[in-house]
């Protein structure tokens, strides 16, 4: 029997060279990410291990809800909200665009922007940016007059990033196309060949110093010139490897994160590596798979791994400082390094606090509108947060 089967699933996720049960599988595999916007581990699929169950503990610091406001969910998407000096940009996927009062979220103004709003909120130069599914880039002034749209190759799935003059947006399709911050026009475009099958990924470009770093499927971590596009240097983080394709996907599918030494970066199904940040020589690695993302702050790199254990490395050898893995199969969001926490949530909508010294559980709160799929955001002291509902908090670490 033969079956007829599309070049590319409706996910984002490329079925050539697959056999049709390979295709099912992999269906499974997308359907499962797409029910919460992440991207489980293939030990999900076999169903070996359920969700960890929440366990009670003595409360060392808390979370107070500072105000709350809404804005409406993300779709099929990871929306996250823009921080100005009074200001917080956020959007739901039906295309509302909104800005809040920083200090107490009352609402100043919401716009219809008539896209499916995919990837954003980006904020710099005096732009609000967000990008859609069809490819569009638009870009507001902070009174929320349209100043400029633009168009790249595919659907836009990341945050753009706004560095001196440019605006860097990554489409769905790997593409780095730079934009004038004045008016939009195409200063250059960066592409490249990809494997038949990638995930399809939230993974932006991270910023610095005149250059952008960005990871791709095949595990590749590149560096190039905000300028002018041209690749600084490219590295290998992780090898595919595996018997079929599936068992073969090692795409990095978060961001890069960079200081003034080393850049470093995680793959699913691959490893974490860091490198010189000038030239891209190696430091190490450590076979650690991740589909959500990192932060590196000072002495430490901090992680959510594809299992849903919260690590801490030392950057500089990339040994264990400490591991919390009673958030397995929670499906966790990237981690936020404060003060005294490392914060994750989870497909619940629960928030969980971790010291940061022991990794030890601190802290808890229920916030309601669904899951907390993407990282949050460091606010005056405490943090913001931007469920997959739509509902957006802005909390206080006491």
């Amino acid at each position: 029997m033969k079956y007829a089967r599309p070049s590319h699933s409706p996910f984002g996720v490329s079925l050539e060279g697959l056999g049709f049960g390979q295709a099912v599988l992999l269906a499974v595999f997308v359907l499962a990410g797409c029910s919460s916007n992440s991207s489980p581990d293939l030990a999900d699929i076999k169903g070996e291990v359920g969700p960890a169950k929440l366990v009670e503990f003595t409360q060392t610091v808390r979370f107070e809800e500072r105000w709350h406001s809404e804005v409406g969910d993300s779709g099929l998407n990871q929306l996250r909200p823009a921080l100005t000096t009074n200001a917080v940009y956020a959007a739901s996927a039906k295309g509302d665009l909104i800005r809040l009062d920083r200090s107490n979220g009352k609402k100043i103004w919401t716009i219809k922007t008539g896209v499916t709003i995919s990837g954003g909120v980006a904020s710099g130069e005096g732009l609000v940016l967000i990008g859609s599914d069809k490819g569009e880039v638009l870009a507001y002034d902070e009174s929320g007059n349209l100043r400029w749209k633009s168009k790249v190759p595919s659907e836009v799935l990341s945050v753009p990033q706004v560095a001196t003059g440019v605006v860097m947006v990554r489409s769905g399709d790997g593409r780095i196309a730079a934009l004038d911050v004045a008016d939009g026009k195409r200063l250059w475009l960066y592409e490249r060949s990809t494997p038949a099958l990638v995930v399809r990924s939230h993974a932006g470009i991270t910023v610095q110093r005149g250059v952008a770093f960005a990871g791709f499927a095949g595990g590749k971590l590149v560096a190039l010139k905000v300028a002018d596009g041209s690749v600084l240097w490219e590295v290998q983080v992780s090898q595919p490897s595996g018997n079929t394709e599936l068992e073969r996907i090692s795409d990095i599918t978060s961001n890069p994160v960079v200081d003034d030494e080393q850049v470093c970066a995680i793959s699913f199904q691959g490893r974490v590596a860091c490198f010189d940040v000038a030239q891209g020589g190696p430091l190490w690695n450590r076979d650690i798979s991740s589909d959500k993302g990192m932060m590196l702050l000072r002495k430490y790199l901090y992680l959510s791994d594809a299992k849903g254990a919260v690590i801490a490395l030392d950057k500089s050898s990339g040994s264990t400082v400490w591991k919390n893995d009673k958030l397995t199969k929670r499906e966790i969001s990237s981690p936020l390094v404060l003060e005294k926490l490392v914060v994750v949530g989870d497909y619940e909508g629960y928030l969980h606090g971790l010291n940061r010294e022991d990794g030890n559980m601190a802290s808890r709160i229920k916030l309601d509108g669904g899951a907390i799929n993407v990282a949050a955001l460091s606010m005056d002291g405490g943090l913001l947060v931007q469920t997959h509902g739509g509902d957006i908090y802005s909390l206080s670490v006491k």
